[in-house]
């Protein structure tokens, strides 16, 4: 998969669906995929079991972004199922369109542990991520990672405002919204909500 770089609000329907209060535009982030923009009202959306995104905005230039990783770690086969190439890629992609390092907020979620007796890949993505958000001097602003559930992930690129839906044991459902589909998966029953702005 490509990854997407920017967002390019077509000129023709924005200001009308504006105008007739529409829902804002939604970007679904799968596994192994980041999206940036400067939209105000697009939000970026996605679905963690022990994958992980971060989401990740400067304030100041007015531009966000969001990851979604599989595995901790420097490569492999598709690099942006890794950790250290996803988050490298979306702040170089956030730098490009204006953002400054020293100015970046990130919020990262996911990490969960579904199925006890496998390795806790989930635990060892969020270990990665705060490690990755540490180490290159970045501002945590907050997140929700670890836990048992799964969670689905609403995050406005522009405000910098996160919405969190724990989901329902779902298992296998889980792991088939992560994977790479030409089709939205199907909402997930929902359990519990966080927002945080």
């Amino acid at each position: 998969m490509s990854p997407v770089a920017a967002a390019t609000p077509n000129s023709d329907w924005e200001p009308e669906r504006r105008a007739i209060g529409a829902e804002p535009r939604k970007v679904h982030v799968i596994q192994g995929e980041y999206y940036v923009s400067d939209e105000p009202d697009l939000v970026l959306t996605t679905i963690l079991g022990s994958c992980v995104a971060a989401c990740v905005r400067d304030p100041v230039a007015g531009v966000g972004g969001m990851n979604h990783f599989l595995l901790p770690g420097e490569t492999g086969g598709e690099g942006l199922r890794y950790g250290v190439q996803s988050m490298e890629l979306l702040v170089n992609a956030l730098l490009r369109r204006g953002a400054r390092r020293d100015r970046l907020e990130v919020k990262l979620f996911g990490g969960a542990r579904l199925i006890d007796g496998l390795t806790d890949v989930g635990s060892q993505n969020a270990a990665f991520a705060e490690r990755f958000v540490r180490d290159e001097g970045l501002q945590a602003a907050g997140g929700s990672l670890r836990g048992q559930q799964a969670r689905r992930i609403q995050y406005w690129p522009v405000s910098g405002r996160a919405r969190q839906v724990l989901l329902e044991s779902a298992g296998s459902k889980v792991f088939a919204a992560e994977r790479p589909r030409a089709v939205a998966p199907p909402a997930p029953e929902q359990s519990g909500a966080l927002e945080l702005f």
